[in-house]
């Protein structure tokens, strides 16, 4: 068997759109040569000649939130509470709290580009591609929905681009054992902008955030801003996608990857 990895994340990076200014990634870049007062402050009395080529460390300084890029959401980031239907509500776990044994599961994608930008699935349009595809959900499937927005990453129209996941559609994956799903675009919701309409529209507030807030009902993990889900068939692989570790926090930057086992 040979092992294939196909990579699903994008970058953090400084000059592609990939959030709302207000929420975008800054990187700063030190160079060798940048970093020498430093190494010479932590090592004293040495000059910049006692380095070799006159050069310390390249480093970067970086400010983020822990949604930017892509990243695994923590229950704690939908709601306070979490698993209503499945007896008592708890409190919803942290990133750090994740069962890492979710985040190295089966993969399934579910191939939503057809759909308009801004549309809602339904429970139905999931199981009508579950049988296009040929596949039975088993508990703790890492699912994962390739839209639209995948394309147009690096694009103006990225943040608004691509379908979302209602209530609907989202409880029909966790009442059968799905704990962690993921998205190429920017939420695992439809886009802010179709809601607010829908909202105005019809006065609806039960439309806001509903796929994150079935979170409150069983609770569950997603990724947002993945990438490239257009190179995986709609099953047969392994995702990978441990969060960072961080304390107490909403959610967590990952390196989300398809893992291929292929006969030689």
């Amino acid at each position: 068997m040979s092992r294939r990895f196909v990579d699903l994340s994008i970058y953090l990076e400084n000059d592609v759109l990939s959030d709302p200014p207000m929420l975008a990634p800054k990187i700063e870049y030190q160079t060798h040569r940048d970093t020498l007062p430093e190494f010479m402050h932590m090592l004293p009395g040495t000059k910049v000649e006692d380095f070799p080529d006159g050069e310390a460390a390249a480093a970067e300084w970086v400010r983020l939130t822990t949604h930017s890029g892509t990243h695994l959401d923590a229950p704690y980031h939908f709601h306070s509470k979490m698993n209503r239907k499945l007896g008592e509500a708890e409190r919803s776990i942290t990133i750090d709290e994740v069962p890492l044994d979710w985040c190295f599961r089966p993969g399934v994608k579910l191939d939503f580009r057809h759909l308009p930008d801004g549309h809602v699935v339904t429970a139905m349009e999931v199981d009508a591609e579950l049988a296009r595809i040929g596949h039975t959900l088993q508990a703790f499937d890492i699912v994962v929905i390739n839209t639209r927005a995948g394309e147009r990453y690096g694009h103006s129209d990225y943040i608004n681009a691509g379908c979302g996941m209602g209530y609907e559609a989202t409880m029909y994956l966790l009442e059968r054992g799905v704990r962690l799903t993921g998205t190429d675009a920017w939420s695992w919701d439809a886009p802010f902008s179709f809601t607010a309409k829908k909202i105005a529209e019809t006065g609806d507030v039960s439309l806001i955030w509903e796929g994150h807030k079935a979170g409150r009902d069983i609770g569950y993990c997603h990724l947002e801003k993945m990438h490239n889900l257009e190179a995986l068939p709609g099953n047969g692989f392994t995702i990978s996608c441990f969060p960072h570790k961080i304390r107490a926090a909403s959610a967590g930057w990952t390196r989300a990857v398809a893992i291929f086992d292929d006969a030689d």
